[in-house]
């Protein structure tokens, strides 16, 4: 069949141009769509194609966080991200959700169809330059508290968020992650660092780590 491929934009009219655009193509066939991301979720797996392109943006939620539910569930499946906007807080977010690739919905329609194929053998169009900086960003400042050392990296962005006095419907656009993902990030980030209230976190984020976060 050669590279099958799963697309997930909120868009009929968009899903419907990249579908012509990518089928003109003998090698890849699209062989499902999706306009959210619950519905991603649920079809990806079963289908298994080779790659899914998400769109960053979605009505319920973000292609990042489809990307990082996919990735665990489904290694097998590259997600490459298309998207309108640059924006680097979603394109470290794609990174650590896992994404093989970030293109802004600009691109010209052979360079996507090359990306795809690249994607679709295995490889990474993320320069590994900016790879190693957001490595490098999760690996610094591991110990400056002991609490802090406990949480993710995507926590420890939260708390930061947190400290500056965002709710989680801020949290959640400013990180492209649904409400109840972050309601579940704060949840587990309380636990860890024995706090009982998100309060507790932001005068003790304030006080002590808030710049060094």
């Amino acid at each position: 069949m050669g590279i099958t491929l799963f697309l997930v934009d909120d868009h009929e009219v968009v899903r419907r141009g990249l579908k012509e655009l990518i089928e003109s193509d003998s090698e890849i066939k699209v062989v499902g769509e999706a306009a959210t991301a619950q519905e991603a979720v649920e079809k990806i797996p079963s289908i298994a194609p080779d790659v899914a392109v998400l769109d960053v943006r979605l009505p319920d939620g973000s292609g990042v966080e489809v990307c990082r539910e996919i990735r665990a569930k489904s290694p097998e499946v590259y997600c490459l991200m298309l998207t309108s906007f640059s924006d680097d807080e979603a394109l470290f977010s794609s990174i650590m959700a896992g994404a093989s690739g970030y293109l802004l919905k600009q691109v010209k329609g052979r360079e996507l169809i090359s990306a795809i194929k690249r994607v679709a053998n295995g490889e990474s169009l993320l320069d590994p330059a900016l790879i190693r900086k957001v490595m490098d960003k999760i690996r610094s400042d591991t110990d400056i508290d002991e609490r802090i050392a406990r949480l993710t990296p995507q926590e420890r962005a939260i708390l930061k968020l947190i400290a500056e006095g965002k709710s989680n419907r801020q949290i959640a656009s400013d990180m492209f992650l649904s409400e109840k993902t972050v309601k579940n990030y704060v949840s587990n980030m309380l636990g860890k660092m024995g706090f009982s209230r998100r309060t507790e976190a932001a005068v003790y984020a304030v006080k002590n780590i808030k710049d060094r976060l």
